[in-house]
């Protein structure tokens, strides 16, 4: 059962009804928003009237790590099968919420190959195999032509966070990776800070846990300096912006850092990236002042531990605000929403100041 698809998209009207779903690096699961725009010449606003996350299980989760050592063919097909996937859960949501209106669909994918330096970005979750499961227009692929003129790729929230959260002087998001954007000389700057969830959730799972409830276990582990200091010397954290982080380097540059001290206890594992992430996070105002009121969202603004350590470390430098669950929770699908808009009105959704691409880009492909 579909709710009325509409196969075309109407590209002058001011007021769009649009789906977002959002999969991060640190497979959650799939976050799906319903949301409301309304666009004038100057702003736009927005309304999240539904909201989902819906949980991988233990299968699909492991069909997405496979994927990086998969052989061609085998890769084209679980697109395949997960852009079907991501489509049917699309479709239930729709009959579940008994929606009626809606203009498209707008999905992040998955990444799976993040590489800007080789000209390559790669998330799957195939846009026309979506599009053809849950019956609606698609916007997907919103990475590459940044790629292409010579960026990041990433991020791509930034635009967001300028449009939707400008009352806020930065926003930071704690998810698989941790990046902030912030207004600077009037142009919106943005960059990867430091792996995030991505470490903190493979820790916690050595101890048969999916992630660190309210940083529970890190709280109760004793930091390692040596540790910590190995992971801050990383050359990556003396990079110039824009910067970008992958699950590649985390993989080649993180993962054998904590093998190295794997013999201590995991609490204390948890401890240390704590506290190298809230150190990292608070290096970024040496580089930047007037930054007085953070944003802070995504899955890590749940664990009361590395907010504390966070704020413990920028008290008199800057307020930190977590919003309302739904925001928290929700705000990259939200923003992948507005991307698809943005890409349907041929409106710039890749800003070259935050990405270091050569022009902002209108990035996106559609799928009818």
């Amino acid at each position: 059962m579909r709710a009325n698809p509409q196969k075309n998209i109407d590209f002058t009207k001011s007021e769009y009804f649009v789906i977002g779903l959002m999969s991060g690096t640190s497979l959650d699961g799939l976050d799906i928003a319903y949301c409301r725009f309304v666009t004038t010449e100057f702003a736009v606003q927005y309304e999240v009237i539904h909201c989902e996350t819906v949980d991988y299980g233990s299968n699909m989760k492991a069909n997405f790590l496979s994927l990086e050592h998969a052989v061609a063919a085998r890769f084209c097909e679980a697109d395949r099968q997960i852009g079907a996937f991501f489509g049917q859960l699309t479709a239930d949501f729709i009959v579940k919420h008994q929606i009626a209106a809606l203009d498209f669909v707008s999905s992040h994918g998955h990444t799976i190959f993040h590489e800007p330096e080789k000209g390559f970005t790669v998330q799957v979750g195939h846009g026309a195999t979506l599009a053809a499961h849950c019956g609606f227009p698609v916007v997907c692929d919103f990475r590459s032509t940044d790629v292409a003129l010579g960026g990041q790729g990433a991020p791509l929230v930034p635009i967001g966070d300028l449009l939707l959260f400008s009352e806020y002087q930065a926003c930071l998001n704690l998810g698989g990776i941790a990046n902030i954007s912030f207004l600077q000389q009037n142009e919106c700057s943005a960059f990867d800070i430091v792996p995030a969830n991505m470490v903190l959730n493979i820790l916690a799972e050595k101890v048969g846990k999916m992630y660190d409830h309210n940083g529970d276990l890190a709280k109760a582990g004793n930091i390692n300096p040596q540790l910590v200091a190995e992971l801050n010397a990383l050359p990556f954290f003396r990079n110039a912006n824009p910067k970008s982080l992958g699950k590649e380097w985390v993989l080649k540059m993180v993962y054998p850092i904590l093998e190295k001290y794997s013999s201590l206890p995991v609490i204390d594992l948890l401890a240390s990236a704590c506290e190298h992430i809230a150190f990292q996070v608070a290096q970024v105002w040496v580089l930047k002042d007037g930054m007085s009121k953070m944003l802070v969202t995504g899955g890590g603004a749940f664990n009361s531990h590395l907010i504390a350590q966070i704020s413990a470390k920028l008290v008199g430098k800057c307020e930190v605000i977590i919003p309302d669950e739904k925001t928290v929770k929700f705000k990259e699908a939200i923003i992948f929403a507005l991307l698809g808009l943005l890409r349907v009105k041929n409106l710039p959704n890749g800003l070259k100041s935050v990405t270091g691409a050569s022009a902002d880009s209108v990035g996106g492909c559609i799928y009818l």
